[in-house]
């Protein structure tokens, strides 16, 4: 067996080179760099798959989340809750802004927000909510959006990981994340469900005039060229990219189904075996498996991982420091937080290979060599 990949970049290109080569060239042909074509017909084509109004397209997924509090209004010390189980990204832009990060626990299945754990944690400085649709599934938005809703806070969803997954209301309606809160963010990092060739990002709203403010900070805080009235920044998509996403924009689903597809032979595999616990996919939403993270019983986990690297099986760990736990938030003088299942996570999570290429044969692969080392 060869050396198997994380993330199959090449062997995904490989499959629409024709396309994709052909939409570098036409960029390259035209010289249109920045602004060109490709960025705002992609963002039109992202909002109609999306179903929202708005889609922004920005430099990467941290710019995007922090955008967007900026265009929120939300001032130093206003406190800004989400989980801490997440990629620090989340928390850097709160700590850029000077707002105050407050974190809260996860759902011991799912590891998105734990509703329980959100409430005691709202204070009068509370001025927005972040869930993480984490892994590739959606927080469970009903009753947070509920919540919310009763104390006039912001929502803002942090979707780099989601998507296009859909999460389903308790009235069967059907929406896709990043289309529920005031706003929500998302990376085209190379490795996410739908990636560029570098890095991009986009913010995506209903609100008109959020929109035009995401758009005029995310443009050095212009409306029109040489008149400043906001303070901005420079976060743009770069017309090659743009064109990247544009051609795999038309697989999205193709590549969710995938993922799926995959996720579904590792939990069939790993089913009757006490030492590995599958991922839990939650009712009021479908998961497209931006990772397949497995949680460990009574196993060594950094041996493990020595062991499959030696059989050239990569695994990765999202995350093995919590956000509350990192040294720069130590160093904000925060309260002590006991967050018990993201202390537990921490330990014992481990991811293996997902993508879009992966063949029975390396799944297979994977699983029997996984299943022979933790049950010994």
């Amino acid at each position: 067996m060869h050396n198997l990949q994380m993330v199959d970049l090449k062997g995904q290109y490989q499959k629409i080179k024709p396309e994709i080569d052909a939409a570098i060239q036409k960029v390259i042909d035209s010289t249109a760099f920045i602004k060109g074509e490709d960025v705002g017909a992609f963002g039109n084509e992202l909002a109609a798959y999306l179903g929202v109004k708005h889609a922004i397209p920005c430099g990467n997924g941290t710019d995007a989340l922090q955008i967007i509090l900026m265009a929120l209004g939300l001032q130093p010390g206003d406190e800004v809750i989400t989980p801490s189980f997440t990629y620090m990204a989340t928390v850097e832009v709160l700590t850029l802004l000077r707002l105050t990060p407050v974190f809260v626990d996860v759902n011991a299945e799912t590891f998105t927000m734990d509703i329980d754990s959100l409430k005691p944690a709202i204070t009068p400085k509370t001025k927005a909510i972040i869930p993480v649709h984490l892994y590739g599934q959606s927080a469970d938005m009903e009753p947070l959006l509920e919540f919310a809703a009763a104390h006039d806070i912001h929502v803002i969803e942090d979707n780099a990981q989601a998507i296009g997954s859909n999460y389903t209301f308790s009235d069967g309606r059907t929406v896709k994340t990043g289309t529920m809160g005031i706003a929500s963010s998302t990376s085209f990092f190379p490795s996410k469900t739908l990636g560029c060739y570098g890095d991009g990002g986009a913010m995506f709203t209903n609100d008109d005039a959020l929109a035009e403010k995401l758009q005029m900070i995310a443009n050095h805080g212009q409306r029109t060229r040489y008149v400043h009235e906001l303070v901005g920044c420079n976060s743009r998509l770069d017309s090659i990219q743009a064109a990247v996403l544009r051609v795999k924009l038309r697989y999205l689903d193709d590549y969710c189904l995938a993922r799926r597809t995959a996720a579904d032979f590792y939990d069939a595999a790993f089913s009757e075996y006490e030492h590995i616990v599958t991922p839990r996919r939650a009712s009021y939403s479908d998961h497209v498996f931006y990772a397949y993270t497995i949680l460990l019983r009574n196993v060594n986990r950094d041996e493990l991982r020595k062991e499959l690297s030696a059989k050239g099986i990569p695994t990765q760990l999202h995350y093995p420091l919590p956000c509350h736990r990192q040294p720069v938030i130590a160093s904000l003088g925060l309260p002590e937080y006991k967050l018990p299942v993201t202390d537990m996570l921490q330990d014992c999570m481990l991811s293996l290979p997902m993508h879009t290429e992966l063949s029975n044969e390396e799944l297979a692969y994977i699983c029997d060599n996984l299943i022979a080392l933790t049950n010994r």
